[in-house]
This record gives structure tokens, sequence and C-alpha cells, in this order.
């Protein structure tokens, strides 16, 4: 009697975890698209003014975080939005920003919610809306900067910038590093969605992995990702670039090649990439000129190439 309850209680446990399981697989990740609100320079410019002296003024924001903003007295021939990745901030940007100033570009490169601040935990309560509301408002103000605009990202900035390039009326695109999915050594693909959908929805209590990273932001980078077009057709689009570096544990580099070439192939065009050679001993970050070492320059210069195509 007792040994056929407990063979019933096991069945019943087994569907329910079953249940769950395809569940979890079955959980819808869409999201809404954002919409192009034109503005003109001056109140392009002036939206731009306002977000740096908020950050200034703000005493959670880091003085090395504020939004950053190079802008011309005028309206330029091209304009470009620079997204830094996730836990870091403006700085990120600042050598390659100066770059693409020089040569002409306004360039806006605003610090992410909740990044950036004195509360080093303070990005686990990002949403992907969230990211999504401010990466679009951002390519609104670059569109009122320049004729022409482009997105570079690195990491979780390229999630957010490839989302654009799809969505929004993008002409370049630079991704670096992009977090697509992560690396099998982190999380093995199987596991992305239960994840995603078990600490993104915040099902689960959230983590936190050994470099401060919470699970729970994490995933909704990944749930952007996940809700790229297949067959993206964008009229406008003149160029798609990627960069990875090989020594890059953290992301999964089949996927970045394959997201940028798919949208770059959709749209006739060719997809221009390159890989720094794991001799190099450049991590993730493949932005910030300290961890480039004397590689710093020369990068710049490519990432800048292959950018404009």
């Amino acid at each position: 009697m007792i040994l056929r309850w407990f063979l019933r209680a096991c069945s019943a446990l087994v569907v329910l975890v079953l249940v769950a399981v395809g569940a979890v697989y079955a959980w819808p990740l869409g999201l809404d698209h954002g919409q192009a609100r034109p503005l003109s320079f001056a109140e392009a410019s002036g939206r731009v003014t306002e977000a740096v002296s908020r950050d200034a003024a703000d005493p959670a924001v880091t003085a090395q975080c504020r939004t950053r903003a190079l802008v011309h007295f005028g309206r330029t021939a091209k304009a470009v939005l620079m997204l830094h990745g996730y836990t870091d901030c403006p700085v990120q940007f600042d050598d390659l920003a100066k770059l693409y100033y020089d040569r002409g570009y306004n360039v806006l490169v605003p610090r992410a919610p909740r990044h950036g601040v004195t509360d080093p935990k303070a990005h686990a309560g990002l949403h992907a809306d969230e990211l999504l509301t401010y990466a679009s408002d951002s390519l609104d103000l670059v569109a009122g900067l320049g004729d022409e605009v482009g997105v570079v990202g690195i990491s979780g900035g390229a999630v957010l910038a490839t989302w654009l390039t799809e969505f929004r009326p993008v002409s370049h695109l630079l991704a670096l590093s992009p977090f697509y999915a992560p690396a099998s050594s982190q999380a093995p693909s199987w596991q992305v969605k239960p994840l995603i959908v078990l600490y993104g929805n915040r099902l689960l209590p959230d983590h936190f992995n050994s470099h401060g990273f919470s699970y729970a932001a994490l995933s909704q980078y990944l749930r952007i990702a996940r809700n790229y077009d297949d067959k993206p057709v964008r009229t406008n689009l003149k160029s798609v670039a990627v960069v990875t570096t090989a020594a890059d544990t953290y992301i999964d580099l089949d996927r970045a090649a394959s997201v940028t070439s798919s949208l770059a192939r959709t749209n006739g065009l060719r997809p221009n990439s390159f890989v720094i050679p794991a001799a190099w001993q450049i991590g993730h970050d493949i932005a910030t000129s300290a961890g480039l070492g004397t590689h710093a320059a020369d990068l710049r210069k490519t990432y800048f190439d292959l950018y404009e195509g």
C-alpha cells in the first residue's frame, strides 16, 4: 500500500517537472519595438546637454561614469551612438569616442540605467524594456545630431546596438564582443532559455557569480538577443561589422559571427569581421584602451575602418 502510494507520488512529481520544463521552453520572450521620434539639432543637443548635466548633478553617479557627449557646433554629416557594456560605463569608450569626433562625427556615449552609480548592485534591477527604452531614446538624440546615424556597442551594449540596427533606421553597426549568448563554459545552450525565464522574470531569487554579475540582469540582455528578427531587411543599412577576441571566455564566439553575418547578408552586404589573436592576451573588454596594451591605437583604427565598411 505504502509502496503503491509512493510510486503514484513519484509519477505525479515527474509529470509536474515535465510540465514545468515544457512551460519554461514555451514561455514567450516577446518585446515591443521602439518607434523613432524625430528631433531637430537644437532639440537633440539641448536634451544631450540636460542628460550630461543630470549625471553631473547626481551624487549617486560616479564622476568617471557620467554620460559623455562630443558635439560639434552644428549638425554633422555623421553621428554615432556608443553603448557601453554591462557593469561598465561611458568611460569605456573615451578614446574611441574622441577618434570619431576628430573624424567629424557628433558622438553620444550615454550611461545605461542602473550603471555607474555608488550602489555596486544597482544593475541587478535591470529590465529588458528599460534597456530598450534607454537605447531607443539615445538613438533619437543621435539622429538629431547627424544626417547618417550608426551605433557601436560592446558586450551587452552590442546586444542593444544590434537590436536598434534591426528595428530602427541605422546605417552602420559595429558590435564588439557581443553578448548574444554565453560561452558554453559559462552555460550550456540548453540552459539559456530556462535561465532567462526563471531569473529574468524573477521566478528564482537572484544570484551573483564570482564576477559580481547578476543572473537576473544578464538574462535581460539574453532575452533581447533571443528576440532578434530572423531576416531583418533594412534598406538604409550600409555596413555591419563585428570584432571578437580569441581569448574571450564569456561569449559564444560562433553566435557573435553568425548573428552579424546573417544581418549583413540579408541586406546584401559583406560581413566585416576581425578576430583579435589569442596571443595578444586581450580579454572580453576590447574597448577600454588600458586593456589593449600596445595594440590600442591600431585596434581603434581597425574598429573605425570596419565601422565605415
